[in-house]
């Protein structure tokens, strides 16, 4: 606009002209005016959490987890949020989540979000979970990624027995394996299924059990395709217990549907390597 130069002269010829329309700018404060070019940058979102109906007062989310030390988060995070309201044309109110490591993690200064972080952002901290008690299942969920290996297993227990539907069950056992093994990549599945007690906790509910194992053997039995069902019972077992040897596995890929069906089941109760070795022989 050409009222833009007249504005900013008025502002440099009167130094405490700025001081008079904004509270707490000192008038012997000097100032240095400048008209520096914003280039536009590539953001990618990390959560957008939007309303599924448009119903006055409920927000748009923008969610973000953040493990590790930058020195630039806030101000990208805060970048991006705002180039996402000015593109999409936003017309409606927002709030901000941050899952964080923990306090002091190194993510840049805060003052100039000060205003922001503390009126409409929120910040979870997962160190401040961590010795925490009576929790939600979910803040359980968020937990178990700051606990050691003992805590994890009463947790993934608790969180397992408290389930009472069969889905709710399912959705925390998958989000517990997927949690525990990102955690100790040297867990196998024979020791995460020994750390949540799923004997106990009877894994035949689980939705690998129901939908998979039964499912597949069922349609290989239905259909013929037994190399299909050897290779599901196979895969689960080198979940449990890795590597089988090359004799074990061409064992299992000569039993017939029926047998297969008879391991996939039996499978859940071995211990060891040696009680599939004892299942076969006796096949034998």
């Amino acid at each position: 606009m050409r009222t833009d130069k007249w504005f900013y002269e008025l502002f440099l010829s009167q130094p405490g002209m700025l001081a008079e329309l904004i509270p707490g700018i000192d008038p012997d404060w000097a100032f240095v005016y400048s008209a520096p070019v914003v280039k536009e940058k590539e953001f990618r979102l990390d959560g957008l959490f939007l309303p599924v109906t448009a119903k006055p007062g409920i927000p748009i989310v923008f969610a973000e987890a953040q493990m590790q030390a930058d020195e630039r988060f806030y101000g990208r995070y805060f970048a991006q949020l705002f180039v996402y309201l000015y593109q999409y044309n936003v017309d409606c109110d927002w709030r901000g989540l941050l899952i964080l490591r923990s306090r002091g993690q190194g993510l840049g200064s805060e003052l100039p979000y000060q205003d922001l972080l503390e009126q409409r952002v929120t910040r979870l901290y997962l160190s401040d979970l961590k010795d925490k008690v009576d929790l939600s299942p979910n803040l359980m969920l968020l937990q178990l990624l700051t606990t050691e290996k003992l805590q994890s297993m009463q947790l993934g227990q608790t969180l397992l027995k408290t389930a009472e539907t069969e889905a709710e069950f399912d959705r925390r056992l998958s989000l517990i394996e997927t949690i525990l093994t990102n955690k100790y990549p040297d867990l196998t599945q024979k020791m995460i299924m020994e750390i949540l007690d799923l004997k106990q906790t009877d894994i035949t509910r689980s939705r690998f059990y129901q939908e998979i194992m039964t499912k597949g053997l069922q349609e290989g039995r239905q259909e013929g395709r037994q190399e299909e069902a050897a290779n599901l019972v196979i895969r689960q077992l080198k979940r449990r217990f890795g590597e089988l040897s090359e004799s074990q596995s061409e064992k299992i890929r000569c039993l017939s549907v029926r047998q297969l069906e008879d391991l996939g089941e039996a499978l859940l109760d071995f211990a060891a390597v040696a009680d599939l070795d004892g299942f076969l022989a006796q096949v034998d």
